[in-house]
């Protein structure tokens, strides 16, 4: 495999197949590019599908920018059973029935759960217990108590409500949420259950978009195995923050980690200049003259401060 640093930057959008976890998916993707540094920004159940986005190279240190943006989902909640996770791949831990619940009862119980509302994560989640994953200690029989959190719901529309015959006691809600970082969708089916008294999970989960990549822009597993492409880094983060150009001398200093004044950079973007002189503190990329994305950096007032550098100094 390439050594970490000689990996060219990048992204792979993927549509996750059910059945692969996050790290099965990453362990492919790093056979397929023949490099090690690969990472993915949020982390997919295995029953769930959908947007998956990869971090390629030294681009893994900007995964955490998409990992805190907002995220689309479409979801079926069954009502009249809850479970040990939350989901369908748990035990069951009681079945209610919600045969008797009406399509506006439930309607009605679901804008208590839009807004900043405070959330308990499920207990196999991957918050962190005593510095260990909540997961892995209820995996090793314990049961850990996670704190609820604050978490923002934009949206949370019915698409659907079905009763079938194959089960007439439960009640399926299709729902599509938008939501920000941390919010736990299975949780959200535990608490719509419990608030309607009859208890609920999770039995299906797409990530339809994630900071603004849609799953329709991402390719299957198997296509990308069979011919794996990586995206540039400009392709990303190009349309989502304010790029600046310097010249070569400028870029030769980004990429030693030195801040540098502002004055020295051509704005590509109108919104990252400052009105009356002096920008507010925000995140932007720096761009070479041949339009290479050198590094990730902050702006401060009148100096640019460099947080990732993509395209380092030869030989570092």
């Amino acid at each position: 495999m390439n050594r970490p640093d000689d990996t060219p930057p990048g992204f792979v959008f993927l549509d996750k197949p059910a059945g692969l976890t996050s790290h099965d998916v990453v362990a492919q993707t790093r056979r397929a590019l023949g490099t090690r540094r690969v990472g993915h920004a949020g982390t997919l159940d295995p029953m769930a599908t959908g947007v998956l986005v990869l971090g390629i190279g030294r681009a893994t240190r900007l995964l955490s920018l998409i990992s805190d943006a907002d995220k689309t989902y479409t979801a079926t909640i069954r009502l009249g059973q809850s479970t040990t996770t939350d989901d369908a791949q748990g035990e069951v831990l009681a079945t209610h029935g919600a045969a008797g619940l009406s399509d506006e009862r439930i309607r009605a119980a679901i804008p208590q759960f839009t807004g900043q509302i405070e959330q308990r994560p499920s207990t196999v989640s991957a918050v962190k217990v005593a510095g260990r994953r909540s997961y892995a200690r209820a995996r090793a029989g314990e049961s850990p108590v996670l704190a609820a959190r604050p978490i923002t719901v934009y949206e949370f529309d019915v698409l659907g409500i079905g009763r079938t015959g194959a089960a007439p006691e439960f009640v399926d809600v299709s729902a599509r949420v938008r939501c920000g970082s941390g919010t736990y969708i299975r949780a959200l089916a535990r608490d719509l259950g419990d608030a309607l008294g009859v208890g609920g999970h999770l039995t299906a989960l797409r990530r339809v978009e994630s900071f603004g990549i849609r799953v329709d822009e991402c390719r299957l597993l198997g296509d990308f195995v069979a011919d794996p492409r990586v995206e540039p880094v400009r392709t990303v983060v190009g349309d989502r923050f304010p790029l600046l150009t310097a010249a070569d001398a400028t870029i030769d200093r980004i990429k030693h980690g030195q801040q540098v004044p502002l004055s020295e950079f051509a704005f590509e973007s109108p919104s990252a200049a400052a009105e009356g002189g002096g920008v507010e503190s925000t995140i932007c990329f720096v761009t070479a003259p041949d339009g290479h994305v050198v590094a990730g950096a902050r702006i401060n007032e009148t100096t640019l401060a460099p947080f990732v550098v993509l395209m380092p100094v030869e030989g570092r």
